[in-house]
C-alpha cells in the first residue's frame, strides 16, 4: 500500500451553539488539515508514471479548501438570528454557514468528503484545532 500525506492550514472563528462552556463563545483557531491518500498501484503511464497521484494535485486541492475557509466566521446554519447575520454582513464580516456543528470531528468528515468528491484516493483526514488536539475521519474499509 502506498500512502501520501500533505497538509494545509487556515485561521477562522467559530462557536459551538448549545455547548456549555467557553467554546460557546466565538473564538478562533489556527486549523491544520492533514490529508492522507492511499492506493495499491502506482500509475503506469504518462507524466504521472510511478506516482500514486501528483503531490501538486493533492496540495492544490487541500490548499483550495483551506483558502475557502480562511479568516471567516464559520457557524452552523440556524444558530444565529437573521438580524445578527445581516448586521455582521453589513459590517463587512465574512462568514460561511455549514450544515453541521463546526467541531474538529465534523470538519474532518466534511473535508474528507470534499476530497473524495474530487476523485482523489483520500483515506483519512485529520483536523487540528490546536497543535496537540485533532480529530481524524476515515471510512471503514
Amino acid at each position: 500500500m502506498y500512502k501520501l500525506k500533505t497538509s494545509a492550514s487556515f485561521d477562522s472563528a467559530h462557536f459551538l451553539s448549545g455547548y456549555e462552556g467557553k467554546c460557546a463563545n466565538i473564538h478562533g483557531h489556527h486549523w491544520v488539515i492533514e490529508a492522507e491518500f492511499s492506493g495499491k498501484e502506482l500509475q503506469s503511464e504518462g507524466t504521472h508514471r510511478d506516482m500514486l497521484v501528483d503531490f501538486g494535485d493533492i496540495k492544490g486541492e487541500l490548499r483550495s479548501i483551506a483558502k475557502s475557509h480562511d479568516h471567516l466566521l464559520i457557524y452552523e446554519e440556524n444558530t444565529l438570528r437573521p438580524s445578527t447575520v445581516q448586521a455582521l454582513s453589513e459590517e463587512g464580516f465574512k462568514m460561511i454557514t455549514v450544515p453541521f456543528r463546526p467541531t474538529a470531528e465534523n470538519f474532518a468528515k466534511y473535508f474528507y468528503g470534499l476530497l473524495k468528491d474530487k476523485g482523489l484516493p483520500v483515506c483519512s483526514v485529520a483536523v487540528y484545532e490546536t497543535p496537540k488536539n485533532c480529530a481524524v475521519y476515515e471510512e471503514d474499509v
